[in-house]
């Protein structure tokens, strides 16, 4: 099959599956079969358009023209190989965990998961291949409705609450500032389709490109830059799965990755004469406040999704630095940070099916009952605080290497101080589980490690943590053909 047929099936496999998915409704078996073959079937899709990225090919297609010279279109370049392996390979290792978790907590709704599920995949990897900024605010608007049922999955009040919060301020960003940026790139640039050095290159006043800047790294809310972050913590009333879609798989990778994209095709790592001064402060403070509010969180989830906002900052950070080698550290940490922050939402999922346990200080001697769970939580903990053998570690050492290059002190300094903060929140709770003493559950008994497909899952991602570490070569040299190093 020729490249521009796979990413064709590529979009066409979870959307179909979606269908499939909800015919099968009243078989569970055949609608987690369904789920679990569409994913495979993904990943072999995505995988199989590699080989011809590595040649230096930028396979695409272009469907619908609304406007003059502005296409619906798709393209496949090594960030959104990337990011499309990655949503890919690890939907199908979120599928084995919902299967798990969603049959062990007797959630209600399941078809309507596992379909909305799908239809977030199928709008992820529309945002992966999308060959300019229309198509990419189309997907990414799509991605924010196909996910909002995942959020108030629940349906009580909290959930829906926690949905509101989410749909209001990421249809407002997007609305009020993203759309308004790519209609302004459009009127200076004459193009919205990414090109290599930036379409705004020579073409838009310091004024205006920093304006467009703005406008673009404020509208895409998925990144969680402060103040536009809230949406996140909100959306922690979804079930454990939808968690790990949200910060691992699609959402906010989606933020990043759109950030990444514009900052690189856009503006250029040049810059196009934009001020991203402001930007590193931006991204500093964020990294640092959501580090503090981890930092004082009981809740284990409410820590992990402030410590989730704390790291996209990262990324945003490394590519506001503008050196080339900083800029693949933050398309690398986007692999290093999908893999360690999914096996802590799978971790936490697992502790709440296994012992019910959801805060902080109830996780004391944990790790002798569930000792595969605590192992993988440690191995992901481990990777975003930067020490090895996790990928984190390489991802921001690169990040550091570029802002002490270019003399970006301020860079610097929160890259080193919120590496102790991460170290602060997340090894009391290695230390809690596994060097303090067990307590008994709230109802007086004993208990063990979640259901096996749960446990599966988690312990593959963190080895996929760890192999990141051992075999960087292929995502690093995706991501320096990105930050043009090569």
């Amino acid at each position: 099959m020729n490249p521009e047929l796979l990413i064709l099936a590529s979009l066409a496999l979870p959307t179909a599956g979606a269908l499939l998915i909800s015919l099968c409704g009243r078989s569970p078996n055949l609608r987690e079969t369904v789920t679990l073959a569409t994913a495979v079937a993904l990943f072999l899709c995505v995988a199989a358009i590699v080989p011809s990225v590595l040649a230096g090919e930028r396979p695409g297609v272009r469907w619908l023209e609304p406007v003059a010279g502005v296409a619906i279109a798709l393209e496949v370049e090594p960030l959104g190989m990337l990011f499309a392996l990655i949503a890919s390979l690890l939907w199908i290792v979120s599928s084995v965990y919902s299967i798990g978790y969603m049959r062990a907590n007797r959630e209600t709704h399941q078809t309507r998961f596992y379909v909305c599920f799908a239809l977030a995949i199928a709008s992820t990897v529309g945002i992966a291949f999308s060959a300019n900024l229309l198509t990419l605010f189309i997907f990414y608007e799509a991605l924010t409705l196909a996910t909002y049922p995942l959020v108030t999955h629940h349906g009580d009040e909290e959930a829906r609450r926690g949905g509101r919060t989410y749909l209001g301020i990421l249809l407002l960003t997007s609305t009020a500032f993203l759309f308004p940026a790519i209609v302004g790139t459009w009127l200076v640039a004459g193009t919205l389709d990414f090109v290599p050095g930036g379409i705004l290159a020579g073409k838009a006043s310091p004024a205006v490109a920093t304006l467009l800047l703005v406008l673009f790294m404020f509208g895409i809310g998925k990144a969680a830059l402060m103040p536009f972050h809230r949406w996140l913590p909100a959306a922690m009333v979804a079930p454990a799965p939808v968690s790990a879609l949200l910060h691992a798989v699609a959402v906010v990778k989606a933020g990043v990755f759109s950030v990444v994209k514009i900052v690189v095709y856009v503006f250029g790592i040049d810059a196009s004469g934009a001020n991203f001064e402001w930007l590193v402060w931006v991204a500093g403070f964020t990294i640092i406040a959501a580090s503090v509010v981890a930092l004082r969180s009981d809740n284990l989830k409410r820590r992990l999704a402030y410590s989730t906002v704390s790291q996209l900052s990262y990324v945003v950070l490394g590519v506001a630095v503008l050196a080339p080698i900083s800029v693949m550290g933050a398309v690398l940490h986007i692999a290093a940070h999908a893999f360690s922050k999914i096996t802590l939402f799978f971790a936490a999922g697992a502790i709440y099916t296994a012992a019910h346990k959801t805060k902080v200080s109830e996780l004391d001697g944990i790790g002798r009952r569930m000792p595969w769970t605590m192992a993988a939580f440690t191995i992901g903990a481990l990777s975003l605080i930067g020490i090895p053998p996790g990928v984190g570690v390489i991802s921001k050492w690169s990040m550091l290497q570029g802002a002490m290059a270019v003399e970006q002190w301020t860079a610097a300094a929160v890259m080193l101080g919120s590496t102790l903060l991460n170290a602060a929140y997340f090894m009391p709770i290695v230390y809690a589980a596994f060097f303090r003493e067990a307590k008994l559950d709230a109802h007086g008994h004993d208990h063990g490690e979640a259901p096996l497909s749960m446990v599966i899952a988690l312990t593959f991602t963190a080895a996929g943590t760890v192999a990141l570490f051992f075999l960087s070569n292929f995502p690093m040299r995706l991501a320096r053909v990105v930050a043009g190093i090569d």
